[in-house]
């Protein structure tokens, strides 16, 4: 993550604070031992240590218990809120890293709290540069819960005054110079003019970005990874130079590091009415522009050309697409999909849309579910027209 442009973010920005926290540890085994209300909690610790140390204390705490989501040694790991927000997951950065593991030497720029960092250090030296002092401070921290300080050198300063000789790069630009975010590459820290530049870099390297960031047709010449974790779309990468490969865009499902590549404009699917079986493409697939050279490969067919949707009446497992099984088909019609609610043993719904103008919530709240089942409504096109497909979700 970066945070070159970002402002001050609280007393984990503060460095005379964190390095009175970080020489504090009677604090954290004071804070384990209490219990009871936030404010008792907070008004004894007060009665023993300083308030700004109680306050960031406090602060570290709650982040370090939301930060287990995306790192196993996250309960002695350093954070502020933007830091943990812009963060890569750990399983990201080490499907990340494993491209870079041949290089004796790399340099991450941006490097915030030293996520990727660390990944990196398991298998070379790395060179982090980050613009804030915190950031830095906490990512040798982070390193060193990770036992791989000892191949990191950190350094304060600027991407763009980084020599990067033969090394490759990884970097993460802020995405919230001006403090609010920006999906827009021209508004980050670098921003576009400089990220191209660094594509041309002969060592290669990879620049971390935002799914939803529009970098549609901005890095020619450039491998674009998506990547999800269970289902949900984390990271748009741009490999550059000796670190692309033989493909222009590649979907990468994590945990399990299934990969799918293909040419988006040359492959060719096949519609056909719904059939026994529904899938929902990773998302990883659809942001990349796969769908079709995944039905290409498997076998599936599109429910509709500007729909994602996929359909077989034979089941195919494929780890790029949930399967459902379909239970009936409906018309878009309110009344006929509560109608036929009322007459199932359903007692918990869930409800997906790609398409579709559909507010879940409000489905929900006026669907009659007074049985037992669990099950899935899907509303999709079915050869342009919109239709409601009642299905069982599938292991």
């Amino acid at each position: 993550m970066s945070e070159v442009g970002s402002q001050a973010t609280g007393p984990l920005d503060d460095v005379p604070v964190l390095e009175r926290l970080h020489a504090s540890p009677e604090l954290f085994d004071r804070l384990r031992t209490l219990h009871g209300t936030e404010f008792a909690i907070q008004k004894q610790l007060r009665n023993e240590f300083a308030d700004d140390l109680v306050r960031a204390a406090l602060l570290l705490r709650d982040l370090r218990k939301r930060a287990a989501a995306k790192f196993t040694r996250a309960d002695r790991m350093w954070f502020d809120r933007t830091g943990l927000e812009q963060s890569t997951s750990e399983l990201v950065a080490r499907h990340k890293a494993r491209r870079f593991a041949a290089s004796s030497e790399v340099v991450d720029l941006c490097s915030g709290i030293g996520a990727d960092a660390i990944a990196l250090a398991a298998s070379s030296s790395v060179l982090t540069v980050d613009a804030r002092p915190a950031a830095t401070l906490m990512a040798r921290w982070n390193a060193e819960a990770y036992e791989v300080a000892g191949n990191l050198q950190l350094q304060v300063g600027q991407a763009e005054a980084v020599d990067l000789g033969p090394r490759p790069f990884h970097i993460d630009p802020d995405r919230r110079p001006a403090g609010k975010r920006s999906l827009r590459i021209e508004d980050h820290q670098p921003g576009l003019e400089f990220l191209q530049q660094l594509a041309t870099h002969p060592a290669g390297g990879a620049i971390k970005l935002s799914p939803a960031s529009n970098f549609g047709g901005k890095f020619p010449g450039c491998e674009i990874e998506l990547v999800s974790i269970d289902g949900e779309c984390k990271e748009a990468l741009i490999w550059c130079g000796p670190l692309r490969t033989a493909t222009d865009w590649r979907a990468t499902v994590l945990p399990t590091g299934d990969t799918l590549t293909g040419d988006p404009w040359s492959a060719v699917s096949q519609q056909s009415p719904l059939g026994r079986y529904i899938y929902d493409p990773d998302p990883a697939v659809v942001r990349a522009g796969l769908v079709d050279v995944l039905c290409e490969q498997s076998g599936l067919n599109r429910l509709d050309r500007e729909e994602e949707y996929l359909t077989s009446d034979e089941l195919i497992a494929t780890p790029f697409a949930h399967p459902f099984e379909v239970v009936a088909q409906l018309s878009n019609n309110d009344r006929e999909i509560r109608n036929w609610f009322r007459q199932a043993d359903c007692g918990q719904v869930e409800i997906k849309c790609r398409r579709i103008p559909v507010v879940p919530e409000k489905v929900r709240k006026h669907l009659p579910l007074a049985g037992r089942q669990p099950l899935v409504l899907i509303y999709a096109r079915l050869a342009g027209r919109a239709h409601a497909v009642i299905c069982r979700r599938l292991a």
